[in-house]
């Protein structure tokens, strides 16, 4: 009865955010230079309830040219298109997303002032706007890309499930870091190949295989100690790199969706690694935290804490599982 009370409130906890999944996705606003002063703009709308978020964008002030067309809904966002016209260029004009100070998502802007040279802001409800500079200096590509990693780590709930399993399942805290640090080398490793360009493997069977690690872990969550895997309890660094390098192509994914600037591409991939290794590092203390203090408060949780393993690998093999129907349905 503990397990399936414990299986069904972390169910109730995080199915939430899988049903709001569209209403948190971020806006994507690209801007592709077309001559010396005019743009393509791209803009996805995030989806609301069958409506694109009331988000609009306004470009500076020098510029012309609106969406000739509604939006149309590609099945994820609302996309709308159009040509704008800035004759004094973008440089040091204000990128702004009206409305989005009252949500709770934000706004990837990719722009580039001339063909080839990529830059990256992430706006959110705090900070809607920002100015377009001259020249992207060190400090702002790594800070873009920081930002972006983190963000994107902690908005990944496969990830972030995938680590919380490792963390229910490894039994002591040296075995955990040598987990956690060897899931870091790997996914490194993959998501500097696949954004290089020097391994190229369909997204699909990636999410698919991602959302299949979750289900391992959570299988052996279920088991009794004394009979989940030899090789797991011993090792499990050895399991999380092998799952770490399909994990890093998912990351590549996002970051390919994202774009890397010309130029300056060593940077950029270490500084969107970075944000990726402080948000799963960021994510592994709240929970720690939060379990130490659990435990004080409710000694039960000490006493039973096989049992609550046990039913968090239910709940977690519940929605794994789902992943995975879902997406190889997607293929």
């Amino acid at each position: 009865m503990i397990r399936l009370l414990f299986a069904l409130l972390t169910a109730l906890t995080l199915l939430p955010g899988l049903a709001q999944a569209h209403a948190l996705d971020p806006g994507y606003l690209e801007l592709t230079p077309l001559s010396e002063d005019s743009w393509r703009v791209t803009w996805r709308a995030p989806d609301v309830s069958g409506h694109p978020m009331p988000l609009t964008v306004r470009l500076p002030e020098s510029c012309s040219g609106a969406p000739a067309a509604a939006p149309v809904f590609d099945g994820r966002a609302w996309v709308s298109g159009w040509i704008a016209s800035c004759p004094e260029g973008l440089a040091g004009g204000t990128i702004r997303i009206e409305g989005l100070e009252a949500t709770a998502t934000d706004t990837l802007v990719r722009y580039e002032l001339t063909p080839g040279q990529t830059r990256m802001q992430r706006l959110t409800a705090a900070a809607t706007a920002f100015e377009v500079p001259a020249q992207a200096g060190t400090v702002e590509i790594l800070a873009s890309y920081v930002s972006l990693g983190f963000s994107h780590i902690l908005e990944g709930l496969d990830h972030l499930l995938f680590v919380f399993a490792m963390l229910l399942l490894v039994p002591t805290y040296k075995r955990l870091f040598w987990a956690v640090t060897a899931f870091t080398l790997a996914h490194s490793l993959t998501l500097a190949a696949s954004s290089l360009g020097l391994l190229r493997i369909p997204s699909p069977p990636v999410e698919a295989v991602i959302a299949l690690s979750i289900v391992f872990l959570a299988y052996e969550l279920c088991l009794p100690a004394e009979r989940r895997d030899p090789l797991t309890m011993r090792a499990p660094w050895l399991v999380s790199f092998t799952f770490g390098l399909i994990h890093g192509l998912g990351f590549a994914g996002a970051l390919r969706e994202i774009g890397l600037p010309e130029g300056d591409i060593p940077l950029a991939l270490f500084s969107f690694n970075l944000g990726v290794e402080l948000g799963q590092l960021f994510f592994i203390a709240i929970v720690l935290l939060v379990g130490a203090v659990l435990r004080l408060i409710l000694p039960l949780l000490a006493r039973h804490a096989e049992r609550f393993r046990r039913g968090a690998g239910y709940a977690i093999g519940s929605i794994s599982a789902f992943w995975l129907i879902e997406r190889i349905a997607g293929f």
